[in-house]
């Protein structure tokens, strides 16, 4: 039988409505896939990043829980996909400590679902589930690879690691086509300004506006590695072309502190961050990542896949699409 080309394939994604479930439906939009997307209320999502991306109206929306096991094996009975992209679940680190028990649910309970479905369902579906740096913990210098020992240090970590081996447990028991994209950190402009770069650049525009005096945050000597989300969707689907299905881990294999990002994005409206920048132990979390690392190597060579835009180029694009953003907000005022 010949392999379906991407204009008769039908994708899934769970979590339509965040950042990397928007440029992910772009992007399979383009390829020619019939994009079908999911949350817990269609009707009463604003999907703004489908809006700013104008593909809206290219994707069908359905309304579907998937820590409800009846309700996600019914939208999967409905939309017969050829892929499935998990991305849904609580996607905030620092809001992990707060809501362990629902981070915990709506990762875990989530993956389950959606590997008892494809099981029961018996259709050869893919599966995507995403992954995160935050599994590895403290990886000491060495830089994190997809055979590194996992030692999460939140509740957020904790979940996505348990999610990591469901899918590799339902792999090789069933034969389960699913694989986790262990993803670093990746931003771009539909970020929420819950979390912390989306924080810093706003902040920064506003202070260089006259709008806001100061910028608090908590640990600047934390080290990441920043990538930009339109690249990292095109990771999600190449990993899902292979014959057998693999976890890989995505990243750009550069790492910054988050001084280092501060400082870019103050420096990007010509301002110096150490005149505008104060440090409130009360946002440092209970337990931190002190440097994330990544060893990107299989990637590039299974997947033919390398990051082009590391975090100077990262918090250089987000703030100009935050400066383009601000005469339209204004008249919108």
């Amino acid at each position: 039988m010949t392999a379906p080309t991407p204009s008769d394939r039908t994708a899934l994604i769970c979590g339509i409505g965040g950042q990397d479930g928007a440029y992910l439906a772009k992007h399979l939009v383009d390829l020619g896939y019939t994009v079908v997307g999911t949350s817990r209320d269609a009707q009463a999502g604003r999907f703004t990043g489908l809006e700013r991306l104008g593909i809206r109206d290219r994707v069908t929306l359905m309304s579907m829980s998937l820590v409800d096991f009846r309700s996600t094996f019914q939208v999967l009975k409905r939309s017969n996909p050829d892929e499935i992209y998990n991305l849904a679940g609580q996607s905030s680190v620092g809001l992990s400590f707060d809501q362990p028990v629902e981070t915990f649910e709506s990762i875990v309970v989530g993956t389950i679902n959606l590997l008892e479905a494809i099981r029961m369902l018996g259709t050869p579906i893919r599966l995507y589930n995403a992954g995160s740096s935050e599994m590895f913990g403290n990886a000491g210098n060495e830089p994190a690879s997809e055979q590194t020992v996992l030692k999460p240090r939140s509740p957020y970590g904790i979940a996505k690691a348990t999610s990591f081996w469901q899918i590799a447990q339902y792999r090789e028991a069933y034969g389960i086509r699913a694989a986790t994209g262990i993803l670093f950190n990746h931003e771009s402009p539909l970020r929420p300004e819950r979390f912390v770069t989306q924080k810093i650049v706003a902040a920064a525009c506003r202070i260089a506006r006259g709008e806001q005096q100061s910028l608090s945050l908590g640990d600047l000597s934390v080290h990441r590695d920043w990538g930009w989300a339109p690249e990292y969707v095109v990771a999600m689907h190449r990993m899902l072309q292979l014959d057998a299905l693999e976890d890989f881990v995505i990243a750009t294999g550069q790492t910054h502190s988050l001084e280092e990002f501060v400082a870019a994005a103050f420096a990007a409206v010509g301002l110096d961050w150490r005149r505008h920048v104060v440090r409130d132990p009360k946002l440092v979390r209970p337990t931190e990542i002190e440097r994330g690392r990544a060893d990107t190597r299989r990637a590039t060579e299974r997947l033919d896949w390398t990051a082009h835009y590391a975090m100077p180029d990262v918090v250089r694009m987000m703030v100009e699409a935050r400066l383009a953003e601000q005469p339209a907000t204004r008249r919108a005022a």
